[in-house]
């Protein structure tokens, strides 16, 4: 069976893309299974890019069928920052979401609106091959945290599919409407059509 690498170092996001990647013909492997060498850098001036990135590097590191993802939240008030600078938007979780906080401090509860943004990107090494897949949510950001069940924004990112905050559900409940469930589900018709 072949293999197939889901390249994340994140250890939130391992378990979202597990669920989410669903039931593949292929051999499920991490970073944790094989030696996919240092986390490359993120320069890419959008997600399509540093989605690609990843998989171009892990893929050829490897020599593995790899999907890698990137993910970005974009706040309306905020120009759709912190967007694709979303990782360096800080240097934990804590940090990033009571910066964010901060940042909206003064801005009324209907213009704190926002939306994540995920591109998933597949790479074949043996035929350099690619495909990319995009997913949304939108929502708004919270002044509290709220919830304990994911990690990054989620306790203060309100869906408004879900009518709670990331963090307030389980990682099905969350995976059905959220950017990264989408954009997964996607990649998953994709690896079945065009790399199975």
């Amino acid at each position: 069976m072949r293999e197939l690498l889901i390249a994340t170092g994140n250890k939130g996001k391992l378990p979202e893309m597990l669920a989410a990647i669903g039931d593949v013909p292929f051999k499920i492997v991490t970073l944790n299974d094989v030696d996919g060498g240092p986390e490359p850098e993120e320069p890419g001036n959008t997600m399509e890019g540093n989605a690609l990135i990843k998989a171009f590097t892990y893929g050829k590191r490897t020599g593995l069928l790899t999907l890698a993802e990137d993910t970005g939240l974009e706040v309306d008030a905020l120009g759709g920052e912190p967007g694709v600078h979303t990782k360096r938007f800080g240097d934990s979780d804590q940090h990033r979401n009571e910066k964010l906080l901060k940042l909206l401090e003064n801005v009324s509860d209907e213009k704190r609106t926002a939306r994540f943004r995920t591109v998933a990107a597949i790479y074949d090494p043996t035929t350099d091959k690619t495909a990319l897949s995009e997913g949304e949510c939108r929502g708004r950001i919270i002044r509290e945290y709220r919830g304990n069940k994911s990690f990054g924004f989620g306790p203060i990112f309100f869906a408004d599919e879900l009518g709670a905050t990331f963090s307030e559900v389980e990682t099905d409940v969350r995976n059905s409407v959220s950017h990264r469930g989408r954009a997964l589900a996607k990649a998953q018709e994709k690896l079945l059509a065009e790399f199975a």
